[in-house]
């Protein structure tokens, strides 16, 4: 168990540096916003650069969830992300669900595994 926990932290963590490094460094390109309500969502937060801080926190879950010792804490910085990811590709654009779905599982599957780091959020 502790190989699968290691290989979702790692692919998880790396999934967030990189994604969220390439809105600096643009070593992806970008495809063109979509048309509709997507393609308004993506320029809103491109043009209020709100993108920049979503980039940022991504950057910052991905590195301490990369790190293993605050693998936690990196959880709790991740996972407002990836229900809004969830929430854009199931309502907006189900284009790239398969992929958010997966990232999900590995969260949630991490999050499992450190349940008794948050065993004092939900005593009574």
């Amino acid at each position: 168990m502790k190989t699968i926990t290691l290989i979702a932290r790692i692919l998880l963590g790396l999934v967030f540096v990189v994604f969220g490094s390439n809105a600096f460094l643009h070593f992806i390109p970008m495809p063109p916003p979509p048309a509709g309500l997507a393609g308004d969502f993506m320029k809103s937060l491109f043009m209020s650069h709100y993108f920049y801080v979503v980039a940022v926190t991504q950057i910052a879950g991905g590195l301490l969830v990369l790190s293993g010792r605050f693998t936690a804490l990196g959880l709790l910085f991740l996972g407002p992300v990836i229900v809004n990811i969830l929430c854009f590709h199931i309502f907006l654009n189900r284009e790239g669900l398969p992929f958010a779905c997966t990232v999900a599982v590995l969260a949630l599957f991490l999050l499992w595994q450190k349940r008794a780091a948050f065993a004092g959020l939900i005593k009574n």
